[in-house]
């Protein structure tokens, strides 16, 4: 094999490197000709030519996970928190992720970020822990105003984990059972009031009517006797007075 076959097969080899190029089925590459943007291509086999053709970018148009986190946030009540979240995106536009931004994925982690500082230093602690979906749209609406023009769509955000401080975490756990001691301590006094109220009714009924004021001493005495494990002394002025009432006779007088 002479010098000049071997010249031409490394340059044929050389040639076919620059010229034939394979897309996966989730890429999309941008082709840019003498420097400006000429096409896009894949997935699949495509061809370039070679020194005025080149990839600029090799686009992944695949769900993306990017994790994000902030440390010693202050919210609106001045509380410091670290929060961890996670967004889930997808470039819908190549062309615009080539040529509107540097690097696409950290410009969406940075604006990211940026997004969840601000939207944590809006709202209070309460409002951070307690509705957590309200702060996910906020995030991702907020971060989509930014994207948009990068061809990136931005999918959902989830805060993962809220750390508060551990003396802090003390702190609001104590007043946490403060108020629900003063709950309970509501809910009981208005059961008393309640009870109040249906007793002095009874009372009023009782007054009017002494046979069922009767019936109730004795029904009471019933269920003392059914709950009592041991021996249980009834007065004979119960069963007596009750009977005497009913038949309509005058008690005996015993002297």
């Amino acid at each position: 094999m002479s010098i000049w076959v071997l010249c031409a097969g490394l340059v044929f080899a050389t040639i076919a490197i620059f010229t034939v190029h394979i897309a996966s089925q989730w890429e999309r590459d941008v082709i840019l000709r003498f420097g400006a943007y000429n096409r896009m291509a894949g997935p699949g086999l495509y061809l370039t030519i070679p020194f005025i053709e080149h990839v600029a970018l090799k686009a992944d148009l695949r769900t993306m996970l990017t994790g994000f986190s902030a440390e010693e946030i202050l919210t609106s009540d001045l509380v410091p928190v670290n929060v961890d979240a996670a967004i889930f995106w997808m470039i819908w536009d190549a062309e615009k992720a080539c040529m509107e931004v540097e690097n696409y994925y950290d410009a969406v982690s940075m604006a990211a970020q940026t997004a969840l500082r601000d939207a944590i230093g809006r709202n209070s602690l309460s409002d951070v822990t307690v509705h957590r979906d309200k702060l996910d749209q906020e995030l991702r609406e907020k971060i989509e105003e930014k994207t948009s023009s990068w061809g990136v769509s931005i999918m959902s955000v989830e805060i993962r984990d809220i750390v508060i401080p551990k003396d802090l975490q003390d702190t609001m756990a104590a007043a946490a059972k403060a108020e629900r001691e003063k709950d309970a301590r509501i809910v009981l006094a208005e059961v008393e009031k309640d009870v109040a109220a249906m007793l002095h009714d009874a009372t009023d009924i009782y007054k009017e009517d002494e046979l069922a004021f009767k019936l109730r001493q004795m029904h009471l005495v019933n269920q003392s006797l059914r709950e009592s494990s041991g021996s249980l002394v009834v007065p004979s002025a119960y069963a007596e007075g009750f009977v005497e009432k009913a038949s309509g006779k005058a008690a005996p007088t015993h002297e």
